[in-house]
């Protein structure tokens, strides 16, 4: 069953998604994949959020351009915590169109907001907070994080390698 919803806006958004999608796989999180669109189908959108929970859904990602609407009408319409990501879209104002359209909700609708086109950070807050009840998954964020610690130490080795080098 799966514990995470993606959403995204429209078919044009699915390469930047499927980073959160990849994340959680790594995390071995299931997750589902659907578009839907808070302008171009609402009706949608809300059944997508009143019924989320009722599928299993403990977080939603949800990921739009332009205007945005998605992550903040979805999060008004359940309780699941929603993680927005916005997109740099074709029709944007360098993205900050939709960074200020997730970002900027009102109190009482709170969205995690992540950075544009930051879906691989919203698969990994989504994992922490499932992690956060499940020992077995904050395990698996734990070794990713030692991962991560261990990359930057052997990069900096690899400089002062090159560094003498070059002397």
């Amino acid at each position: 069953m799966a514990k995470v919803g993606i959403i995204m806006g429209s078919k044009t958004d699915l390469p930047i998604m499927q980073e959160a999608a990849e994340m959680l796989e790594s995390f071995g999180i299931a997750y589902e994949l659907n578009i839907v669109s808070a302008h171009r189908t609402p009706d949608l959108m809300v059944e997508y959020a009143r019924e989320a929970r009722k599928r299993g859904i403990n977080v939603i990602i949800a990921g739009a351009g332009g205007a945005a609407h998605l992550p903040g009408m979805t999060a008004s319409l359940t309780a699941i915590p929603v993680i927005g990501v916005p997109i740099k879209s074709a029709n944007s104002i360098d993205g900050w169109d939709s960074i200020l359209s997730i970002l900027q909700m009102p109190n009482g609708i709170p969205v995690a907001t992540v950075a544009l086109n930051g879906a691989k950070n919203a698969g990994i807050l989504a994992a922490k907070i499932i992690g956060a009840s499940n020992d077995q998954i904050l395990a698996k964020i734990d070794d990713y994080m030692k991962d991560l610690r261990e990359a930057v130490i052997k990069s900096a080795a690899d400089l002062d390698e090159n560094k003498n080098v070059l002397d």
